[in-house]
């Protein structure tokens, strides 16, 4: 489940200095695809991706971003 969701966007607040593409990510990724919503990650300004986590955002590049707090 994401920790909040408005009517075309799901976010999800992770505050975590590496993140990769875990289970709860993909499953929302894949949501976020098959319902034509958009899975915005908020993290904090000091974050690092894992290269699993980047993969998985070029592949779902409409569907997955990424926003600073």
């Amino acid at each position: 489940m994401p920790d909040a969701e408005s009517f075309n966007r799901m976010y999800l607040v992770k505050n975590v200095s590496k993140l990769r593409a875990t289970y709860q990510i993909r499953l929302l990724a894949f949501r976020a695809v098959e319902e034509r919503k958009r899975l915005i990650i908020k993290v904090p300004n000091s974050f690092e991706f894992d290269r699993s986590l980047v993969d998985l955002i070029k592949r779902c590049r409409n569907s997955v971003t990424r926003e600073n707090y």
